[in-house]
């Protein structure tokens, strides 16, 4: 089965989603994952995204884009951030979609930089994270989607940096509807080896978002795309890739690239 493959709304040109989709498709895609603003700003969005849906706009999930996050050291903070993810995974259901991603943190704290100890230790980390995912996991499964959790790289996070670290947090959770995100630039930093992660998290593998070694698109760096989509295919992975990345050089030119790189990158089938 071939794998889909969606492109971030921002990276492509286009007046509106209708013309950004139609020019997706013409470079070979056949998605575009949203990008969901913090205030709701997304279910304000609805009017749009509804009539996006009736032109054929495809919109299967939606990454998160806010300066908080359900990890916040900030109580507050955190509880706004779930409110936000609440709304986006019942805007992404009524579109259609798959589910909503996130992030434990973004740019909150790394023990990579002074003062290298944050004000939560491990554990008050986990609870709060647990209980933020269960809550929202209730919530995507009466919605019939899922909630992704995302690692990120040591220098943009310090508490989920690792696949298995996101599965063991899935896994305290509980639910069906709270799955992993593999993201190929944090898994170029994070992880020892990019296949061995990928199957033993394949249980909870939902979303999987790509960009190359240097975050530019896929083709700008050194990442093996072809060793990376043929274990998605011996995984038996059905979800969807998601272009997230910056783009280097003219932008339909390289949005092209990453299409194409990875369309001859997928495993090749013998003829029955």
């Amino acid at each position: 089965m071939t794998i889909p493959l969606a492109c971030q709304e921002q990276l492509l040109p286009g007046a509106g989603l209708s013309e950004k989709y139609a020019l997706a498709v013409s470079l070979g895609y056949q998605g575009i994952e949203l990008r969901g603003r913090g205030d709701l700003a997304l279910a304000r969005r609805l009017p749009e995204l509804r009539r996006a849906r009736a032109e054929g706009v495809v919109m299967p999930t939606v990454c998160v884009e806010m300066d908080h996050f359900i990890g916040d050291f900030d109580p507050e903070r955190s509880r706004d951030a779930v409110r936000n993810l609440r709304s986006q995974l019942s805007v992404i259901a009524e579109l259609g979609g798959i589910g909503a991603m996130t992030p434990a943190a973004w740019g909150m704290f790394s023990r990579r930089l002074p003062p290298f100890e944050p004000p939560r230790p491990p554990e008050g980390d986990r609870q709060v994270l647990v209980d933020a995912l269960g809550e929202l996991g209730e919530h995507a499964r009466a919605e019939g989607v899922a909630l992704f959790l995302e690692p990120l790289n040591r220098y943009e996070d310090h508490m989920v940096n690792r696949l298995d670290e996101a599965v063991a947090l899935c896994r305290a959770v509980g639910l069906p509807s709270v799955r992993v995100v593999a993201d190929t630039y944090h898994m170029n930093i994070e992880e020892d080896d990019a296949g061995a992660a990928l199957r033993a998290a394949a249980p909870y593998l939902g979303h999987v978002q790509v960009s190359d070694s240097n975050r530019y698109q896929p083709g700008a760096g050194h990442l093996d795309w072809r060793a990376l989509l043929a274990t998605l295919d011996e995984i038996g992975y059905t979800g969807w890739l998601a272009l997230e990345c910056r783009l280097r050089g003219e932008p339909v030119a390289a949005l092209r690239q990453a299409a194409t790189v990875l369309a001859q990158a997928r495993p090749r089938r013998a003829a029955a």
